[in-house]
């Protein structure tokens, strides 16, 4: 399926800001950054990270208000370019790195705005993770509330019905539960899931240090959970040095322990 799954959301014209700059520190200010990023992940007692679609275009999966984003060419009334289907696309660094921290012990919760799996495909625990706006590879039996990761994307959204349904045994074994799966895919209109917006929240608010990652958080209230953590006297770091870089520094961090 083409990565461009935006492309089959509702209509919404109220898209935020578009467009927006990459920006590159100097190799001085970069150092002094990622020392402070070192040692704020050291100290802290529980991190919690918040991720958006900028982690994952390095693995071909294009983000939305970025200089190339799908949004931004909409604008333009060009169209964009992809090198990759969900299926075929792989975890990158920065999913790596992330594993790694939390296998570190630093990272306690990770909350996702994205869609595209990379997240579970990486290894990283599913109960210490909230993918608010759903996941292309997850489907959800509307009666008892059972998940089911597949191989490939379900291929509808909106909370759609897949065609398919539940499997799980009930009590004493007497029968199937039968109930109709759904996809846990977003549109516009839909509520985020109560079971992981309530998890991030909970994170958050716990959180003493908040690092957001490939994100201009403009989508509410994913985008106010930081604010929590704020508000309960943690800090909020918001990454402004390139992607590639704090995923190096990532990586470092998640080896020592």
């Amino acid at each position: 399926m083409s990565v461009n799954y935006a492309a089959g959301l509702s209509p919404y014209e109220d898209k935020g800001v578009c467009g927006l700059p990459e920006e590159f520190d100097s190799p001085d200010d970069l150092k002094a950054k990622v020392e402070t990023l070192v040692q704020l992940i050291k100290e802290s007692k529980y991190l919690v990270v918040h991720s958006g679609a900028g982690i994952s275009t390095s693995a071909g999966i294009p983000d939305f208000r970025g200089p190339k984003g799908v949004w931004t060419l909409e604008q333009k009334g060009e169209s964009p370019h992809f090198d990759t289907t969900f299926e075929d696309a792989r975890p990158s660094l920065t999913h790596m790195a992330l594993v790694g921290l939390q296998r570190a012990g630093y990272l306690k919760y990770l909350i996702s705005q994205n869609v595209d799996g990379l997240h579970v495909r990486s290894g990283f625990p599913r109960d210490m993770l909230s993918e608010l706006h759903g996941n292309m590879f997850v489907e959800e039996c509307e009666k008892c509330g059972r998940q089911y990761v597949r191989d490939k994307v379900i291929g509808v959204m909106g909370l759609k019905p897949t065609g398919r349904y539940c499997d799980v045994v009930r009590s004493r074994g007497l029968r199937a539960c039968r109930g109709k799966l759904i996809s846990t895919i977003l549109d516009w209109e839909d509520a985020l899931p109560d079971r992981d917006l309530n998890k991030a929240d909970d994170a958050s608010r716990q959180a003493d240090l908040a690092l957001t990652l490939g994100t201009s958080m403009q989508i509410k209230p994913s985008g106010d959970l930081p604010l929590l953590t704020k508000r309960k006297g943690g800090k909020w770091l918001l990454s402004t040095c390139s992607l590639q870089s704090m995923t190096s520094t990532l990586l470092c961090v998640s080896t020592v322990t």
